[in-house]
Protein backbone atom coordinates (compact mmCIF):
# COMPACT_ATOMS: atom_id res chain seq x y z
CA UNK A 1 0.00 0.00 0.00
CA UNK A 2 1.38 3.46 -0.88
CA UNK A 3 2.55 5.54 2.05
CA UNK A 4 0.87 8.83 2.87
CA UNK A 5 2.63 12.05 3.79
CA UNK A 6 1.36 15.51 4.73
CA UNK A 7 3.27 18.53 3.46
CA UNK A 8 5.21 20.58 6.00
CA UNK A 9 5.78 24.34 5.69
CA UNK A 10 8.69 25.24 3.42
CA UNK A 11 11.60 26.87 5.28
CA UNK A 12 15.15 27.64 4.19
CA UNK A 13 16.53 25.35 6.90
CA UNK A 14 14.34 22.33 6.08
CA UNK A 15 14.89 22.70 2.33
CA UNK A 16 18.67 23.27 2.51
CA UNK A 17 19.65 19.68 1.52
CA UNK A 18 17.68 20.06 -1.74
CA UNK A 19 18.24 23.67 -2.78
CA UNK A 20 17.28 27.21 -1.91
CA UNK A 21 14.05 28.87 -0.86
CA UNK A 22 13.59 32.03 -2.90
CA UNK A 23 11.90 34.51 -0.57
CA UNK A 24 12.45 37.68 1.38
CA UNK A 25 13.55 36.53 4.83
CA UNK A 26 13.10 38.84 7.80
CA UNK A 27 16.84 38.65 8.51
CA UNK A 28 17.86 39.96 5.08
CA UNK A 29 18.85 43.56 4.62
CA UNK A 30 17.95 44.88 1.18
CA UNK A 31 20.23 46.91 -1.05
CA UNK A 32 18.64 50.33 -1.53
CA UNK A 33 18.86 51.30 -5.21
CA UNK A 34 17.22 53.60 -7.77
CA UNK A 35 17.58 56.76 -5.69
CA UNK A 36 16.05 55.05 -2.67
CA UNK A 37 12.89 53.92 -4.46
CA UNK A 38 13.71 50.22 -4.70
CA UNK A 39 14.72 47.58 -2.17
CA UNK A 40 16.74 44.86 -3.87
CA UNK A 41 16.90 41.50 -2.09
CA UNK A 42 20.03 40.23 -3.77
CA UNK A 43 21.40 36.81 -4.70
CA UNK A 44 18.58 34.69 -3.23
CA UNK A 45 19.60 31.38 -4.85
CA UNK A 46 22.75 29.52 -5.86
CA UNK A 47 22.08 29.09 -9.58
CA UNK A 48 24.21 26.54 -11.44
CA UNK A 49 23.32 26.94 -15.10
CA UNK A 50 26.35 27.04 -17.40
CA UNK A 51 29.00 24.80 -15.79
CA UNK A 52 28.27 22.03 -18.34
CA UNK A 53 27.79 24.43 -21.25
CA UNK A 54 24.50 25.85 -22.41
CA UNK A 55 23.03 29.15 -21.27
CA UNK A 56 20.63 30.49 -18.69
CA UNK A 57 17.01 30.57 -19.81
CA UNK A 58 13.90 32.21 -18.41
CA UNK A 59 10.54 30.54 -19.10
CA UNK A 60 6.99 30.63 -17.81
CA UNK A 61 5.34 27.30 -16.99
CA UNK A 62 1.56 26.93 -16.77
CA UNK A 63 0.78 24.10 -14.34
CA UNK A 64 -2.56 22.34 -14.00
CA UNK A 65 -3.31 20.67 -10.66
CA UNK A 66 -3.28 16.89 -10.54
CA UNK A 67 -6.51 15.13 -9.54
CA UNK A 68 -7.27 14.58 -5.87
CA UNK A 69 -6.36 12.32 -4.16
CA UNK A 70 -2.88 13.46 -5.14
CA UNK A 71 -0.53 10.55 -5.78
CA UNK A 72 3.13 10.88 -6.81
CA UNK A 73 4.04 8.25 -9.37
CA UNK A 74 7.22 9.71 -10.85
CA UNK A 75 10.15 12.00 -10.09
CA UNK A 76 12.72 13.83 -12.20
CA UNK A 77 16.10 15.51 -11.82
CA UNK A 78 18.44 17.77 -13.75
CA UNK A 79 22.00 16.50 -13.22
CA UNK A 80 23.75 19.32 -15.12
CA UNK A 81 22.10 22.37 -13.58
CA UNK A 82 19.85 23.91 -11.01
CA UNK A 83 16.22 24.73 -11.78
CA UNK A 84 14.35 27.58 -10.09
CA UNK A 85 10.57 28.07 -9.82
CA UNK A 86 8.81 31.21 -8.57
CA UNK A 87 4.99 31.38 -8.45
CA UNK A 88 3.28 34.13 -10.44
CA UNK A 89 -0.38 33.33 -9.72
CA UNK A 90 -0.54 34.06 -5.99
CA UNK A 91 -1.33 30.49 -4.90
CA UNK A 92 0.52 28.08 -2.61
CA UNK A 93 2.04 24.98 -4.22
CA UNK A 94 3.47 21.58 -3.30
CA UNK A 95 7.20 20.81 -3.48
CA UNK A 96 8.17 17.12 -3.42
CA UNK A 97 11.92 16.33 -3.35
CA UNK A 98 14.46 13.60 -2.69
CA UNK A 99 18.25 13.78 -2.31
CA UNK A 100 20.60 13.45 -5.31
CA UNK A 101 21.97 10.01 -6.13
CA UNK A 102 19.98 6.86 -6.75
CA UNK A 103 16.26 7.57 -6.44
CA UNK A 104 14.98 6.40 -3.05
CA UNK A 105 11.22 6.83 -2.75
CA UNK A 106 11.40 6.41 1.04
CA UNK A 107 13.50 9.61 1.17
CA UNK A 108 10.90 11.82 -0.54
CA UNK A 109 9.95 14.88 1.50
CA UNK A 110 6.96 17.11 0.76
CA UNK A 111 6.68 20.83 1.52
CA UNK A 112 3.97 23.45 1.18
CA UNK A 113 5.29 26.65 -0.40
CA UNK A 114 3.44 29.89 0.26
CA UNK A 115 2.51 32.22 -2.64
CA UNK A 116 5.56 34.40 -1.94
CA UNK A 117 8.11 31.56 -1.89
CA UNK A 118 9.93 29.95 -4.77
CA UNK A 119 12.44 27.13 -4.88
CA UNK A 120 15.75 26.49 -6.60
CA UNK A 121 16.58 22.80 -6.91
CA UNK A 122 20.30 22.09 -6.74
CA UNK A 123 21.76 19.98 -9.58
CA UNK A 124 20.77 16.32 -9.29
CA UNK A 125 17.99 16.87 -6.71
CA UNK A 126 15.03 14.63 -7.45
CA UNK A 127 11.73 16.50 -7.59
CA UNK A 128 8.21 16.15 -8.83
CA UNK A 129 7.09 18.58 -11.49
CA UNK A 130 5.21 21.65 -10.27
CA UNK A 131 2.22 20.69 -8.19
CA UNK A 132 -0.25 23.52 -8.42
CA UNK A 133 -2.96 23.37 -5.76
CA UNK A 134 -5.30 25.88 -7.37
CA UNK A 135 -7.08 25.70 -10.73
CA UNK A 136 -4.05 26.73 -12.82
CA UNK A 137 -0.80 28.31 -11.69
CA UNK A 138 1.99 30.03 -13.56
CA UNK A 139 5.63 29.86 -12.53
CA UNK A 140 8.66 31.83 -13.64
CA UNK A 141 11.36 29.22 -14.29
CA UNK A 142 15.11 29.82 -14.57
CA UNK A 143 17.08 26.86 -15.84
CA UNK A 144 19.70 25.65 -18.30
CA UNK A 145 18.99 25.77 -22.03
CA UNK A 146 21.12 23.48 -24.22
CA UNK A 147 20.80 20.83 -26.92
CA UNK A 148 22.00 17.97 -24.70
CA UNK A 149 19.73 16.04 -22.34
CA UNK A 150 19.46 17.40 -18.79
CA UNK A 151 16.31 15.73 -17.49
CA UNK A 152 16.16 12.21 -16.07
CA UNK A 153 12.74 10.83 -15.19
CA UNK A 154 11.89 7.75 -13.14
CA UNK A 155 8.56 6.01 -12.72
CA UNK A 156 8.07 4.86 -9.15
CA UNK A 157 7.03 1.23 -8.69
CA UNK A 158 3.45 0.84 -7.47
CA UNK A 159 4.55 0.01 -3.91
CA UNK A 160 6.57 3.27 -3.83
CA UNK A 161 3.76 5.58 -4.91
CA UNK A 162 3.21 8.37 -2.43
CA UNK A 163 -0.17 9.82 -1.45
CA UNK A 164 -0.02 13.50 -0.47
CA UNK A 165 -2.40 14.17 2.43
CA UNK A 166 -3.96 17.56 1.70
CA UNK A 167 -6.58 17.37 4.46
CA UNK A 168 -4.96 20.20 6.43
CA UNK A 169 -4.66 22.54 3.43
CA UNK A 170 -7.40 24.85 2.24
CA UNK A 171 -7.81 24.87 -1.55
CA UNK A 172 -9.60 27.41 -3.71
Amino acid sequence: MPRSIAPVPLTSKSFEPFGDVIAIESTQSPMIINQGNTHRFHDLAKLTLTDAGGKAGVSIFRSTPLPIPLTLKSMERHPLSSQAFYPLSGFPFIVAVAPPGKMDATAIEVFLASPDQGVNYHPGTWHHYCLALEKESKFLVIDRVADDENCEEVELPLQAWLHIDLSGISRA
